[in-house]
């Protein structure tokens, strides 16, 4: 836990003063030792950086008071189109999709996705958010990504969603895909990127057709075939970088 994630409902009325009770207060005891005085970072839940100082430990937790920076972190840059995993493997992708850093993650279905995977209690809010900011917590930023979930494809790359705006490069990952996304270098410096991530087996030729009528460039992560957490999370990583070399010359 490099920073310690609060929500605005638990502060007190000054903003600035907040009880810790749970685990954070029990990392802050047991793991950093801190002492009176002492100060830990903070981070408001999308809202700003801080540090906090330790007032007073107690019986029932932790008294910290807030100092909050003037600005507040931009939302990631980079959104994620994933076709729905096994359970057991999004059960562990939350977190690290929070800590790389994605701004929206539209989890939908697709031919190769058993159906009742949508039962799974990973793809409840309240089991999704406590991940996330678990994440947050591990990378140090506040940006809760945004998660929708859609059971058709073809109506969500249809639909009117934030992904199909204008300035938006969009991508879909295959393993028999185009250029390898590391070489993928535009010509236009874009403002976001939508990576489009497919199942174990990868898309179908009709899913591919239809990435590619609504203007998703075709690449890959190279020649090994890995498997889709994998593959999602090194893809993710090569397209923040690519996205900071786009935003340093632009």
């Amino acid at each position: 836990m490099n920073r310690i994630i609060l929500e605005p409902k638990e502060l007190e009325a000054d903003g600035c003063e907040v009880l810790l009770t749970d685990a954070r207060a029990a990392h802050l005891r047991r793991v950093l030792n801190v002492v009176p005085g002492q100060t830990v970072r903070v981070g408001l839940l999308d809202g700003p950086l801080g540090v906090g100082e330790v007032v007073r430990i107690e019986a029932e937790g932790v008294l910290l008071r807030c100092r909050w920076e003037p600005v507040v972190p931009e939302v990631p840059r980079v959104d994620l189109l994933l076709a729905l995993p096994r359970p057991k493997v999004l059960k562990r992708l939350w977190a690290q999709l929070a800590a790389l850093g994605v701004g929206r993650v539209y989890i939908t279905n697709a031919e190769r996705v058993e159906r009742n995977y949508f039962d799974t209690h990973v793809l409840k809010e309240s089991f999704i958010r406590g991940r996330l900011i678990e994440g947050l917590q591990q990378c140090g930023d506040t940006r809760l990504p945004r998660v929708s979930v859609h059971r058709r494809l073809k109506v969500l790359l249809e639909g009117d969603w934030s992904a199909e705006k204008e300035g938006c490069e969009r991508l879909v990952a295959h393993p028999a895909g185009g250029v390898c996304l590391s070489e993928y270098i535009p010509l236009r410096h874009p403002e976001r990127a939508l990576l489009a991530v497919g199942p174990e087996g990868g898309w179908t030729e009709y899913e591919l057709a239809l990435f590619e009528k609504h203007g998703f460039a075709s690449v890959s992560a190279g020649e090994r075939i890995l498997r889709s957490d994998t593959a999602c999370l090194a893809l993710l990583a090569i397209l923040h970088e690519w996205m900071n070399f786009s935003t340093k010359i632009a």
